[in-house]
């Protein structure tokens, strides 16, 4: 995906791919996402059953929110989530925290310590289409981001917060959110695309509309890194689309047919025969 293309090609343009277009690591976007948690204490309450995803709920024009299942045993989240908070500063957010959990301290106690965390836990995925770009680039640690063009990706998006309260109050549950968001106000993406898009040319895009990176032959880029818009849903399926296509335009590798010389015809070699091993005559006294 783009977190391990974007790195690599970033490098090798410094290396042994010098004419990758400069347009490398820009339009890259989020689907300006919220992941929020609704866990409640309450063993009767089942959210694990039936598929990954299959409703999605329309709040606006540009949003909407996808309720998603996981399976029964998957636990492990509850150690990367913490009570939501949505003030703008980290004192703001830990007392929220600290206030929600004086609220209602037994139940948050009974939610940490639910036998099944993903049993009676309704995660909502939030996406909107609205459009912000950032750009990758070569940092000391890795790569380090810039806002390109539209506002800055948030952890706190107010229509998510609204949807996810609303939810967690009408089935009786507490609200979470991951604890990156919570104690660093990092915003979390599950789909984030772009970074060698397609273009005219090498000064709008790192690939051509089949796939083929500017500059290079026979070198093709299929993964979410070639996506170009805000999709605002799961991208998985475009990007198999349009993998397909790239393929099919790949023509079939010819191999040359192996033909005797002038217009004789091939000479039949006989088969083998085994010969039959000779028995060691027993001398006679």
């Amino acid at each position: 995906g783009v977190m391990g293309t974007i790195k690599l090609l970033l490098k090798l343009k410094e290396t042994s791919l010098p004419n990758i277009s400069d347009e490398l690591g820009n339009s890259i976007r989020t689907n300006n996402e919220s992941i929020l948690a609704v866990t409640s204490a309450d063993s009767s309450k089942v959210f694990s059953k039936g598929v990954a995803i299959g409703s999605i709920l329309n709040i606006d024009e540009h949003s909407h929110v996808e309720p998603v299942r996981n399976a029964d045993g998957s636990g492990i989240w509850r150690l990367i989530v913490w009570p939501a908070a949505f003030s703008k500063t980290i004192l703001g957010r830990l007392w929220q925290v600290v206030k929600n959990f004086l609220n209602s301290p037994l139940q948050y106690l009974k939610i940490w310590f639910v036998r099944d965390w993903a049993r009676q836990t309704q995660v909502l995925l939030f996406m909107q289409t609205l459009d912000s770009t950032l750009r990758f680039k070569k940092g000391l640690l890795g790569m380090k981001s810039t806002v390109s063009t539209g506002e800055k990706p948030s952890s706190f998006i107010p229509a998510a917060q609204e949807v996810a309260n609303r939810f967690a109050e009408k089935v009786d549950a507490k609200l979470f959110n991951l604890n990156s968001e919570t104690l660093l106000g990092i915003p979390t993406t599950a789909h984030i695309l772009g970074g060698a898009c397609m273009g005219k040319d090498a000064t709008e895009g790192v690939i051509d509309k089949n796939n083929h990176v500017f500059g290079y032959d026979n070198m093709l880029i299929c993964d979410g890194s070639m996506i170009s818009a805000n999709v605002g849903v799961n991208p998985s399926l475009s990007i198999t689309a349009i993998t397909e296509r790239a393929m099919s335009n790949i023509k079939p590798r010819q191999v040359p047919k192996k033909v005797n010389a002038g217009n004789s015809k091939p000479v039949k070699k006989k088969a083998a025969t085994r010969k039959k091993p000779v028995k060691a005559a027993r001398a006679r006294r």
